[in-house]
């Protein structure tokens, strides 16, 4: 019974802080695909749909194959090489998802507007540019879900991280479809707003591993050091030991180095993603404003 708790503990940590990415970056893809197919549709141009969705398909074509290319590519280099470049992954995934959460927290209310204007401004330029639009808006995801996806995978040896990214995407889509269609209707701002704070931590993980990919491969010392050691009470094989290992990274005996980064990420980008929007306030009008 334990050996089954602890295979389901560690099935559902990995899978479901991969799931989120796929939903994450998933909703922002069918989003933004859905508003320019809503523009089409409504201001009666669906013949231009088909170009939109040849770019969708680009997009997702390159995305996927860059994703492929980077298990492949990986897999020949030596051990410390492979170190090495998974370090950098692992931190470029963490600069993608930081700058996407901050973009997508100030971008949310004028996204719609943004998008409608490119499309009609590519639609006076031809054909091309209209692919062109759906292809800009869905590739820039699309590499970031690739590279989030090796970053959080890594070490993974069985189909766990392909199950999870699957069925974040699919839930992405339906929840998409829901809502173009006005099925289901759920607060957007407040979405994101959770699924963000927990990306943050699930990129602190990223980052926290990325530090200890630079000690395996003897770029950092230090990987003797440790900061603390809980393997007494969170014993590696016990069943919530995995899954704070799959959700956030979390090792009961880390290294110095791979705490501090943890925490030097995690507490400042948690509290300033948190923190309230200032708001600008409209200009008050006064008699000479108005007279003017």
């Amino acid at each position: 019974m334990r050996l089954h708790e602890l295979g389901l503990a560690n099935l559902w940590s990995t899978m479901t802080a991969i799931y989120l990415i796929g939903l994450r970056e998933g909703l922002e893809i069918t989003l933004v695909v859905s508003i320019l197919v809503a523009f089409l549709v409504k201001s009666d141009r669906r013949p231009l749909l088909r170009l939109v969705w040849a770019g969708v398909a680009l997009a997702a074509a390159i995305a996927i194959g860059f994703a492929a290319l980077l298990q492949v590519g990986v897999a020949e280099l030596s051990s410390t090489r492979q170190e090495l470049f998974e370090a950098i992954a692992s931190f470029v995934a963490v600069a993608f998802v930081t700058w996407m959460i901050f973009w997508m927290r100030r971008m949310a209310r004028h996204l719609g507007r943004e998008l409608r204007g490119r499309m009609e401004d590519a639609i006076q330029v031809g054909p091309v540019a209209v692919a062109g639009v759906a292809f800009l808006a869905v590739i820039r995801e699309g590499l970031e879900t690739s590279i989030l996806f090796y970053a959080a995978a890594q070490g993974a040896t069985d189909a766990k991280p392909f199950i999870g990214i699957t069925l974040g995407l699919l839930t992405a889509v339906v929840l998409g479809w829901l809502l173009y269609i006005s099925a289901v209707r759920i607060n957007l701002s407040t979405f994101f707003t959770w699924t963000g704070a927990l990306l943050v931590l699930v990129a602190a993980g990223i980052f926290k591993y990325g530090f200890h990919d630079l000690q395996e491969a003897n770029v950092l010392g230090g990987l003797d050091r440790t900061a603390f050691d809980l393997t007494s009470s969170l014993p590696p094989t016990a069943w919530y030991a995995e899954l704070l290992r799959g959700m956030i990274n979390f090792t009961p005996a880390p290294t110095v180095a791979e705490t501090i980064a943890w925490l030097a990420y995690g507490i400042p980008v948690l509290v300033l993603f948190l923190w309230p929007a200032r708001t600008v306030k409209p200009a008050t009008t006064t008699p000479a404003t108005t007279a003017s």
